[in-house]
């Protein structure tokens, strides 16, 4: 590690064709177990909560506007590099980069129910398709005090949209990536914790009767088309957020949102 900085000025250099396919490409990050941040802020954000940049790119302008700031990054990373103005558009996925990117390892997060704190409290989402939602998950999530965060299916938890979402609450929280959703809960259900799916549904019991005496997850489905049968049926009970509006259903982090609320209050 350290700060030696080597200059890139060609948009077909390896490296910069390695980063810009981590930011676009969920099956390249799923293959390489590596990931894309931007932004001075999220990259900052990961060195400091131990997770170590193999390699940081910054601009000259970044260079000389942030200074200071990059030491962190600089020191923890493996790799510095100064890249152009037009890499770093090449690059970004934001209209007005700051010109700071860098490639990390992915974090341990497949499902481990020995981590799972059986009198804890989680949210799970399933299948959820858009960043910005999964982002505001888990930027609750935390903010609320969660003890974390299942995600089944949908939308890549590195992808660059929701990590920004999440102003890096997807790399601080507890998230457990969960293949078999239905069979996680179940396990959890044998474990002694209360799971819950939310539906609109008459039969379910409202969100504000929950039951808190132990652990609990609440498990909330796609966008569209909500929670599958299969992961209706593995929880425990069904919840419902009433509604007196003549709105049918909610955005789906707006619903995760009110749920979690009710869980911590």
């Amino acid at each position: 590690m350290g700060c030696i900085m080597l200059k890139i000025t060609s948009r077909n250099n390896e490296k910069i064709k390695n980063a810009a396919k981590l930011g676009t490409d969920s099956s390249y990050r799923r293959k390489t177990g590596m990931f894309f941040l931007e932004g001075l802020r999220l990259c900052c954000d990961a060195a400091e909560n131990g997770i170590e940049p193999e390699s940081v790119f910054v601009t000259e302008t970044a260079l000389e506007k942030y200074g200071e700031e990059l030491n962190v990054l600089f020191s923890a990373s493996k790799e510095n590099y100064i890249i152009t103005d037009e890499i770093s558009d090449k690059i970004s996925d934001t209209k007005n980069a700051q010109g700071v990117f860098c490639v990390c390892k992915t974090l341990d997060k497949f499902s481990n129910i020995d981590k799972i704190n059986n009198n804890g409290i989680y949210i799970a989402v399933e299948n959820i398709q858009t960043p910005d939602n999964l982002g505001a998950v888990a930027r609750t999530a935390e903010a609320l005090g969660l003890d974390g965060m299942i995600v089944s299916g949908g939308c890549d938890i590195y992808n660059p949209k929701a990590l920004r979402a999440a102003m890096g609450s997807l790399l601080r929280l507890a998230v457990f990536s969960v293949s078999d959703l239905p069979s996680f809960i179940e396990n959890c259900n044998g474990s002694g914790m209360n799971t819950y799916a939310a539906v609109p549904a008459a039969d379910a019991v409202p969100v504000t009767e929950i039951d808190k005496s132990k652990g609990m997850i609440c498990v909330v489905g796609n966008e569209g088309n909500g929670l599958t049968e299969k992961t209706i049926s593995s929880c425990s009970s069904k919840i419902t957020i009433p509604m007196k509006g003549r709105a049918e259903s909610l955005n789906a982090s707006a619903a995760a949102c009110m749920i979690m609320w009710e869980m911590v209050r």
